[in-house]
C-alpha cells in the first residue's frame, strides 16, 4: 500500500478491525499540545509564521500589522 496520506490508506483496510487498529496507532499523526503545530493565527490560520500571542491575540505577524491601530498599538520609529 503506498499513498500519499495516511487516510487514503486507512479507507483500504477500515473493514478490517484489527488491522485498522494496528495502522491507526502506528501511523496517524499525534495529537499536538504544545509548539509551533498547536498554535494558529486566529483570523488566516496559518501555523508556524512569526506568531503574537501576547495579551491573548493569537495573531501571525502579518495580521496583527493590519490589525495594530485598530488594537490600539501604536507604531514606534
Amino acid at each position: 500500500m503506498t499513498a500519499k496520506t495516511h487516510l487514503k490508506q486507512f479507507k483500504q483496510i477500515e473493514h478490517k478491525p484489527t488491522k485498522a487498529g494496528k495502522y491507526k496507532k502506528h501511523n496517524f499523526p499525534k495529537k499536538r499540545s504544545i509548539g509551533l503545530g498547536n498554535r494558529a493565527c486566529s483570523i488566516c490560520l496559518k501555523r508556524g509564521m512569526g506568531h503574537v500571542s501576547m495579551y491573548g491575540l493569537h495573531l501571525c505577524r502579518l495580521c496583527f500589522r493590519d490589525k495594530a491601530l485598530e488594537l490600539g498599538f501604536k507604531k514606534y520609529r
